[in-house]
């Protein structure tokens, strides 16, 4: 719908402490983390997966096949972080930043169909224990904790602000604790021989990996449909601009997802005294410090009568 456009501003904020002028770049600061992260989890897949089914271990394999969910991840993210840094085209006026929020919501999907294959082979196991090598078990999966662990290290410091390393964060600490739980199971097994305790720790492994899966598949779907960011509530913004000097009326307001660090929004104030660049730097410079919301662009109205989006059923 086009609408006319009296003052109009494209501002980016420079200061935010996620990233250089307001951005996470996500392959500058963590293209190392992501390719050491994958390395040594594709090489722990293999060890997995080998000495699982020579150990005749549910937990283990059913873990490696987590593990490799987490390897397609971390390489699916890392490559969505190196399209959103593509240059804008004549098609894409935004670039390629959305591929990081189709990765995401493509990793969830990944851990919740894994999860499903993991319970039905459980239950199966449940109904036919089979005797588990447990020192093999416990070598493996002790070096799973040490792995996962340190691979979650390398994302820790950039966790809140792009919900791709998030995703991988999350991903490496569950899969630590999973083989730590992996190796308290081999050792219980092999002092009270409860064969049962094999499938049951792979439920377990079930249902950490759907928690996790579930919560990114949530926020990479909120994203995918152009929802409110996590930490942004829409009303506090809309109290914000409506509180600025001069403005009597704030409408078409919109917040949404770039990519899964870049926050943008739009929206039209009425001011009728008019504005200047000045004013519009200084509100977009305050939307990246109280919101993290980097790419705003305004509209100054001089009546919210003449602007045909000024309904609040019109978008």
């Amino acid at each position: 719908m086009a609408h006319d456009h009296s003052h109009h501003n494209h501002s980016h904020g420079h200061d935010h402490p996620h990233g250089h002028a307001g951005h996470s770049h996500a392959p500058d600061n963590f293209g190392w983390a992501f390719a050491i992260g994958a390395a040594l989890n594709t090489a722990f897949v293999i060890a997995e997966l080998i000495f699982g089914y020579a150990a005749n271990s549910l937990a283990l394999i059913s873990d490696a096949v987590h593990n490799l969910s987490d390897v397609i991840a971390l390489l699916l993210a890392w490559g969505a972080a190196w399209l959103s840094q593509k240059l804008p085209t004549q098609r894409h006026t935004y670039g390629y930043r959305r591929a990081s929020i189709l990765a995401a919501l493509f990793n969830a999907s990944l851990l919740l169909v894994a999860v499903g294959g993991i319970v039905v082979e459980a239950v199966n196991r449940l109904y036919s224990p089979a005797p588990v090598a447990g020192w093999t078990v416990v070598v493996v999966a002790a070096l799973g904790v040490a792995i996962n662990g340190f691979t979650a290290l390398l994302f820790m410091r950039g966790r809140h602000g792009d919900l791709n390393i998030r995703g991988a964060y999350l991903h490496m600490v569950a899969d630590a604790g999973v083989s730590l739980g992996v190796v308290v199971a081999a050792l219980v097994i092999m002092l009270t021989g409860w064969l049962w305790l094999d499938p049951a720790i792979s439920l377990v492994i079930s249902a950490v990996v759907f928690w996790s899966g579930w919560g990114l598949a949530r926020d990479s779907v909120n994203l995918a449909l152009d929802g409110v960011p996590r930490g942004i509530e829409l009303a506090k913004v809309r109290d914000y601009l409506a509180g600025l000097e001069g403005v009597t009326e704030v409408h078409d307001l919109h917040i949404w997802a770039m990519s899964t660090n870049e926050t943008a929004l739009t929206a039209h104030l009425v001011r009728p005294g008019g504005s200047d660049d000045a004013f519009l730097h200084g509100v977009c410079e305050e939307l990246s410090h109280r919101f993290n919301i980097h790419h705003a662009t305004l509209q100054i109205e001089a009546a919210a009568e003449v602007c045909r989006l000024a309904p609040a059923d019109r978008v």
